[in-house]
């Protein structure tokens, strides 16, 4: 189905493999619109329930964007349907948890599709940044706003400024990733964690993670709101009231997302 990336399936997982290793898996509108198309066949395949996304080989999980079709933006350019920063907006809101699994170089929109995604695990030889400034650009894949709100608004600049590439022990120490392992326990570890998410509710992972994103771009008292708003709804299932039957009697709860 598709000639830029590759999606494999395993049980409740969906792994996104960007598949241009020759190139570092850089980023074209041919790829990007890939992974909208994937994104919405995952959604709708009645298994999936978190999707994974990487790059291809052990050099880049993806290593920027399509420098060639770069050159030949134009102003209005940006804000055409289909853009970078409008997929990885996509990529946030997804309706299911989404994970990194940073294998390799994530450099510019590499870096910016890690932070469009819920949780990052990095390869211990990998490296992320933000060189946009070296083209006399900005990141405008969400990187200025998303990085900030992640590292803070000094180290964002510094990296920013600098064009500083954070080692994968750097970008763990300043929160930019969850876990740093050998490349080959990667996928292990990204598995592992993927299965602690799929073990809950998953309602409720939905609902804690609009909790989360949507209460993070307002005041907290309108994101308790939105807390309690999204309780009441948990409230009513019949998940919830599995989860702590199950609790109680000492089992493995069997949810069904109703």
């Amino acid at each position: 189905m598709y000639e830029n990336i590759i999606v494999k399936k395993e049980g409740q997982l969906a792994y996104i493999y960007i598949n241009l290793p020759e190139v570092r898996n850089r980023l074209s509108k041919e790829t990007l619109s890939e992974i909208r198309d994937a994104l919405v066949e995952i959604k709708h395949d009645g298994v999936s329930q978190l999707v994974v996304f990487t790059g291809e080989g052990d050099k880049a999980f993806v290593a920027g964007a399509d420098i060639t079709q770069l050159n030949e933006k134009e102003m209005l350019d940006v804000f055409a349907t289909g853009s970078m920063q409008e997929i990885y907006d996509e990529i946030e809101a997804y309706d299911m948890p989404t994970i990194a699994m940073i294998n390799g170089l994530a450099l510019g929109g590499g870096c910016e599709l890690a932070l469009a995604c819920d949780i990052r695990v990095m390869a211990d030889h990998a490296k992320i940044g933000l060189p946009e400034l070296n083209l006399s650009i900005i990141p405008g894949a969400g990187g200025t706003q998303r990085l900030s709100r992640i590292v803070g608004k000094g180290k964002a600049l510094e990296m920013i400024l600098l064009g500083k590439f954070l080692s994968a022990e750097e970008a763990m120490t300043h929160g930019l990733v969850t876990e740093v392992v050998p490349l080959q326990f990667l996928k292990d570890k990204v598995d592992e964690i993927a299965e602690q998410i799929l073990a809950k509710g998953p309602l409720a992972v939905k609902l804690a993670k609009m909790a989360v994103q949507y209460g993070a771009e307002t005041d907290q008292k309108t994101g308790q709101i939105i807390e309690k708003l999204a309780q009441a709804v948990l409230f009513a299932t019949a998940d919830k009231k599995e989860g702590t039957k199950a609790f109680m009697e000492k089992r493995k709860p069997v949810f069904t997302s109703k």
